[in-house]
């Protein structure tokens, strides 16, 4: 069956390469729409959607705007514009897939255009410039692959020609195996989960209690994108309740470690209603490695738990953790679903527990006690006397779950039928 696949680039500088890819796309029988992204002269190559449409979105449909030296303000006007366009052609149910071709510029500009395509859809950048202090930026939290095209995308050589092929086929492929959006849906009930190697045997427990109570689960890697992701799959509508035993993007975030989530972490379901538990797992803890950024802070700390060559791990202060848990008490008081913080006595993970040097629940006391301070009633904190590990803590939080899962499918169920 055949697909389409929008393509993203810069008519006035890869014309020909585009033409190619397209040509390319056609030949293995999918409709290829062409999206000129390009600020300069008129292409000699003919798109599917000009660039002077999608400069026309925004207003700036003139010969002054394309006169204009001010590159980043051009790519703002275009990215703006796109981003309108493939939103009516997704409404429409008019894009199966997307693939960006060009260089750092166009990838990033492809990116946020590919952003406002939900998850499940094919995202592709090809790009001669993958390094990676940009990779990251491209990526944020979207299930979109890059792919390195070694050659510049100057002429049609011989090496060029065969890597636009591998770019068609790429995306052909991926268009192919994709599922389409109305059956891209999850089976009732489903429960994110967070995990991180610091928790493993929880994040096991649970995921195995949830499922002997016939929920299907789905864990998400807690290394701050793929926190990112399962919040924006949320926002979606995917899921049915969150078990989210490592929240700790947000205190990354705020301080600058190595897993930060945004400011935004907690958000989507609080936003949503679903049911919520959650626990501190690496909350109380912070990356003082070589990869840290402002490692100086942290390094000289007196409590450190060397990992391997490039990790080692130590505590937050008193003082950093206080400030916080005001944000984390924020984010608990506008949830419009039910939700339990667990908090175990005996350490917060498996690298904090009782006989470690890590281990200090006097200060994880002073996250709690100020998480406290302001918090609405409605979210009780429940606290377990052991380790965050250990079973008796997962048998708490999943039996947890499922009553206030239960509960709020049951008032669910009465008001829709008021």
């Amino acid at each position: 069956m055949a697909k389409t696949i929008v393509i993203l680039g810069t008519l006035d500088t890869k014309g020909e390469q585009l033409q190619l890819l397209k040509d390319k796309i056609l030949a293995r029988g999918h409709r290829a729409i062409l999206m000129d992204m390009g600020m300069g002269s008129e292409p000699r190559v003919k798109p599917d959607i000009t660039a002077r449409e999608i400069a026309g979105l925004m207003g700036h449909d003139t010969e002054e705007f394309r006169a204009s030296r001010d590159r980043f303000a051009k790519a703002e006007v275009m990215v703006a514009g796109a981003q309108m366009m493939i939103a009516d052609l997704l409404a429409r149910d008019e894009v199966d897939g997307a693939v960006a071709l060009g260089g750092a510029s166009m990838a990033l500009i492809g990116a946020r255009v590919m952003s406002r395509l939900p998850f499940g859809i094919p995202k592709l950048i090809a790009t001669s410039a993958a390094m990676p202090a940009y990779v990251s930026e491209w990526f944020d939290s979207m299930d979109v692959a890059v792919m390195q095209v070694i050659m510049e995308f100057t002429g049609l050589n011989n090496l060029l020609t065969n890597a636009i092929a591998q770019v068609a086929g790429a995306i052909s492929g991926m268009v192919e195996e994709s599922s389409s959006r109305s059956s891209l849906t999850l089976p009732f009930p489903s429960v994110a989960i967070t995990e991180i190697g610091f928790c493993p045997k929880c994040a096991q427990q649970v995921e195995t209690l949830l499922e002997a109570k016939g929920y299907h689960v789905f864990p998400f890697h807690a290394q701050g994108i793929s926190e990112r992701a399962m919040d924006n799959l949320i926002s979606q509508g995917f899921f049915d309740g969150v078990i989210d035993i490592v929240p700790a993007g947000l205190i990354e975030e705020i301080y600058q470690g190595n897993r930060p989530a945004g400011m935004a972490r907690l958000d989507a379901a609080a936003e949503r209603g679903i049911p919520q538990i959650i626990a501190p797992s690496t909350v109380n803890l912070t990356g003082c490695g070589v990869t840290r950024k402002n490692r100086e802070k942290y390094a000289s700390r007196p409590r450190i738990m060397k990992m391997d060559e490039l990790r080692s791990m130590t505590r937050f202060n008193a003082e950093e953790l206080t400030y916080a848990a005001t944000f984390y008490r924020d984010k608990l008081n506008k949830a419009k679903g039910p939700v339990k913080f667990f908090v175990p006595l005996k350490g917060w993970s498996a690298i904090d527990r009782e006989g470690t040097v890590l281990y200090d629940p006097d200060g994880d006391r002073v996250f709690v006690d100020a998480l406290r301070q302001g918090l609405d009633p409605k979210v009780e904190i429940v606290e377990v006397p052991c380790n965050l590990e250990d079973l008796e803590f997962a048998v708490a939080m999943v039996e947890a779950f499922d009553i206030i899962f239960k509960q709020s499918h049951k008032h669910k169920d009465k008001v829709e039928h008021v």
